[in-house]
């Protein structure tokens, strides 16, 4: 793994405006991304039942938290539905899941 790997408690803004190759971002563009961020996060803690520090252990769900949050970017949402979720952020939540109902 690259030391340039962040965990989940590390992603900000500016890595998500990256990610979504945002060259210059508004004051409305922060906020949407604040809250993208938050609920990406919020939902993968959610899914897996993990804590934040169990979370940043696994470092492979930071790509999940990057692909939520482009999604939810893409389709300007603040939720993710559950019967639409992308299968690569369901491949890597899956793994490490402790919600097994």
């Amino acid at each position: 793994m690259s030391n340039n790997a962040k965990k989940v408690s590390e992603l900000n803004i500016q890595d998500i405006a990256a990610y979504l190759r945002l060259s210059e971002t508004t004051a409305q563009d922060v906020s949407l991304l604040t809250s993208i961020l938050e609920a990406a996060k919020a939902y993968v803690y959610k899914y897996t039942g993990l804590t934040a520090a169990q979370v940043d252990e696994a470092l492979d769900i930071t790509i999940a938290v990057y692909v939520l949050c482009q999604d939810m970017f893409d389709n300007r949402a603040y939720y993710v539905d559950s019967s639409n979720v992308n299968q690569v952020v369901e491949a890597i939540l899956g793994l490490h899941s402790v919600n097994l109902l």
